[in-house]
């Protein structure tokens, strides 16, 4: 018996990682002779942060059907959680701990749990969804360094993501693959994946498109952003673009789907007002002014460029049982992303069976295979409008991107891992 724990947000969070965090354990849960646990954070992230990161919408139990027993042990703002978590976490003896990173600002509590974990003799492993942070500060890359460097092997999803691994230590021997069969002595193991396709949002049988259209008051050729509204995300290109475009056509309606991630809390608290304040005092130490996203309101290019009867906004959090709905009644998935690991939103995607048009930047140009499950443009608006028209000429056929999503399954993304014990 073999028993594995993920650490990283439990099912109780909202947002990508808890739910990529919650799929792996379900996929190891899976697995014969296993025995998972998911760890998770009380509270992930400093408290003068302004906002909620608690999914308070979803009502489906992500873990039915499993043996997964669930943690939550670790706030980030009390260390005497950490060793808490150091342990619980050895008291349950695992052969393996998979850590998930996927910001900078997590370092410390995770480095001193670590590092704690590693002194016990338990492996580690970090899951990489980035090395260089997309809103770099001038903290994040020693935030980053202490936090994962004392994992005993690594996964990232782009070979882009092991070269950052490597530009960050480079003093140390990394050995990337795609699969080991027996770990390399000398060097610390770099296992080159995928983001897997998440099973977790799947799609109605019974859906008709043709009413939800209706409903939503969509146009013929819908074109769909989804997920948390941030600036590396390029909702701003992405709607200036769709209003090019429906200069030319009067078919297309523009589906955004998201929650505004800075506006979740409401201002008129002064609890909010007084972290707003913290927050950015701290931001304006440690971040550059461009990385200051909270006045980023893309949404307001709507009214500038006159499309009110052209979009359709649900700007909300959407609960997990009500992803199916956009997705299926959209035709194709807009990631006109600024920069881009791997992403989320197109690993959902997939799941629909969704033509991905996506900018040429990170990962996408190795995922999104130009013609084949999707179009890729340059990070111009004249190029995104070009792709979007040719998507509506020359749709992607549905059957290539359900191909695709053969090759990233999280059995074999689960299976590939656990070689690293």
């Amino acid at each position: 018996m073999k028993r594995i724990i993920c650490f990283g947000p439990g099912p109780r969070f909202k947002g990508g990682i808890a739910n990529y965090n919650t799929s792996l354990a379900k996929a190891f849960d899976k697995q014969e002779d296993t025995e998972v646990h998911i760890v998770s954070w009380t509270q992930q992230y400093p408290a003068i942060i302004p906002r909620d990161f608690i999914d308070r919408k979803s009502r489906k139990d992500q873990l039915e059907g499993t043996k997964i027993k669930v943690h939550y042990l670790t706030n980030y703002n009390n260390p005497i959680t950490w060793r808490k978590t150091v342990k619980e976490v050895a008291a349950l003896k695992p052969d393996l701990v998979v850590f998930q990173w996927a910001i900078a600002v997590q370092g410390l509590p995770l480095g001193v749990i670590a590092s704690r974990l590693i002194r016990k003799k338990i492996k580690v492993v970090f899951d990489l969804h980035f090395v260089i942070q997309k809103e770099g500060s001038a903290l994040d890359n020693r935030f980053t360094a202490f936090g994962i460097k004392s994992a005993a092997s690594y996964v990232v999803h782009a070979r882009q993501t092991a070269e950052q691994l490597q530009q960050l230590f480079p003093k140390t021997r990394f050995d990337i693959r795609t699969h080991f069969k027996e770990l390399p002595v000398g060097s610390k193991p770099v296992l080159q994946l995928y983001h897997p396709v998440y099973d977790m949002f799947k799609p109605d049988p019974n859906f008709d498109k043709n009413k939800v259209k209706q409903e939503l008051g969509l146009k013929d050729h819908v074109f769909l952003f989804f997920g948390f509204i941030r600036k590396y995300k390029g909702l701003h290109q992405a709607i200036e673009a769709f209003a090019k475009l429906s200069e030319q056509r009067k078919d297309v309606s523009l589906l955004i789907v998201g929650e505004s991630f800075w506006q979740t809390l409401d201002t008129n608290k002064w609890s909010t007002r007084i972290k707003n304040q913290l927050f950015g005092i701290a931001k304006s130490l440690f971040l550059r002014k461009q990385d200051d996203e909270r006045n980023y309101k893309p949404l307001e290019l709507i009214s500038k460029y006159k499309l009110e009867d052209k979009v359709v906004i649900v700007n909300e959090f959407v609960p997990n049982e009500e992803v199916h709905k956009y997705f299926q009644v959209s035709d194709n998935l807009l990631l006109f992303y600024l920069t881009a690991t791997p992403s989320g939103v197109e690993s959902i995607g997939y799941n629909f069976k969704m033509p991905m048009l996506a900018t040429k930047v990170g990962h996408f140009v190795d995922t999104v295979k130009d013609g084949y499950n999707g179009y890729l443009a340059e990070n111009e608006i004249a190029s995104m409008v070009n792709i979007m028209d040719k998507a509506i000429k020359k749709p992607i056929p549905r059957e290539n991107i359900a191909e695709t999503a053969k090759l990233m399954s999280w059995s074999n993304y689960a299976a590939q891992i656990r070689k690293l014990i």
